[in-house]
């Protein structure tokens, strides 16, 4: 069974990858999918661009594990060699925009998903969700059916982590910052210069280390992205604004750190959202020592991904390369394709 349902993501992945589907632009990628899970006697759910299913025998009394990977994708940059839409096969890579990101996880967990599906005696319930919008973090992804999808326990979030056992995700929170001042004639120098005051937050921000540490990230990140200030060169700009990236480490919340900042720094600070919060889940957890059981090594995960969506202990595991993502002529190796299907249904035996 373990070779069809090889040979079955393969083809489903071809179909993805020759689908554009970026995000928000998703209705044909979901159509494949529920074609897909139709044609296996699946009874899938729809609302937008999101897919779900539960297993045959759902029983309520039951806990359940979310399974969940996004099938839309970035666009193509303008370094691609090999047509972005051609899943081209050669060499044991399978090439195609998203094919690693995350087309290869979410066929994988399909896989492991059908196999389980007809399954009576299992301990825990499976719902597998193929969800829109994660590249833009948007809200009519995982955010918008997660209301519909019940109770859940805990979560498998297919990205690419060489299959190993990512336990935790910083979060991230954007700043917008603003330093009042006071304008003026640069000649005689009138005013107060926001730049100025500008300069002393931003170098709060570069070298603040806050008291709490990760054990798995270090310490929390800001970085000053943007600046923008002034209208004219005789003029004492009387505002200054500047962005500041956040990435948040799982021993604060987004909340705690804006507090805090807040407090430090002179300039108004409005967070454009809190939404993107730090994961974790803990080591112990029976899906974590199933992973440790079969070899895998546990790290923490410094990319964002629908993780930060969920309020409910997750593990970020998948076939592919991080480092693969987002990048010209984009691909997965097939066997690492195998490799993930044999392990998510390795590890979802191992509790179920």
């Amino acid at each position: 069974m373990i070779h069809t349902l090889f040979d079955e993501s393969i083809a489903l992945l071809q179909q993805l990858i020759a689908t554009p589907s970026f995000s928000k632009e998703e209705a044909q990628t979901a159509a494949i999918i529920e074609k897909h899970l139709n044609g296996k006697g699946i009874k899938t759910e729809r609302l937008l661009h999101n897919v779900w299913a539960f297993n045959k025998h759902f029983d309520a009394s039951k806990p359940t594990i979310l399974l969940n990977s996004h099938h839309d994708t970035v666009r193509p940059n303008g370094d691609y060699t090999k047509d972005p839409f051609t899943p081209e096969i050669a060499d044991g890579k399978l090439y195609g925009l998203g094919s690693n990101d995350a087309g290869g996880c979410l066929v994988s967990l399909i896989a492991a998903f059908v196999f389980f599906y007809e399954q009576t005696d299992l301990k825990y319930n499976l719902c597998l969700a193929a969800t829109a919008e994660e590249e833009i973090s948007g809200h009519d992804g995982l955010e918008r059916i997660l209301p519909l999808l019940g109770k859940l326990d805990f979560a498998i979030v297919g990205e690419p982590t060489q299959l190993q056992l990512a336990i935790a995700e910083r979060g991230l929170m954007v700043l917008d910052c603003r330093a009042h001042g006071k304008s003026g004639h640069a000649a005689r120098g009138e005013g107060e210069n926001a730049i100025y005051k500008a300069l002393a937050d931003i170098h709060w921000f570069n070298s603040y280390q806050f008291a709490r540490v990760s054990e798995l990230f270090g310490a929390v990140k800001m970085s000053v992205t943007m600046i923008q200030a002034g209208s004219q060169h005789n003029v004492v700009p009387s505002v200054c604004d500047f962005v500041v990236d956040v990435r948040v480490t799982e021993v604060y919340t987004n909340e705690e750190l804006l507090e805090l900042i807040q407090h430090f720094v002179s300039s108004e600070v409005k967070v454009r959202s809190t939404r993107l919060k730090p994961s974790s889940i803990d080591v112990n957890h029976p899906i974590v020592q199933a992973g440790i059981a079969l070899g895998k090594t546990k790290y923490g995960s410094p990319t964002t991904s629908d993780q930060a969506l969920l309020r409910i202990p997750s593990l970020k595991m998948g076939p592919g390369d991080s480092a693969r993502s987002h990048t010209a002529d984009e691909f997965i190796y097939l066997e690492e394709i195998q490799g993930g299907i044999a392990d998510y249904i390795n590890i979802i035996q191992q509790i179920v």
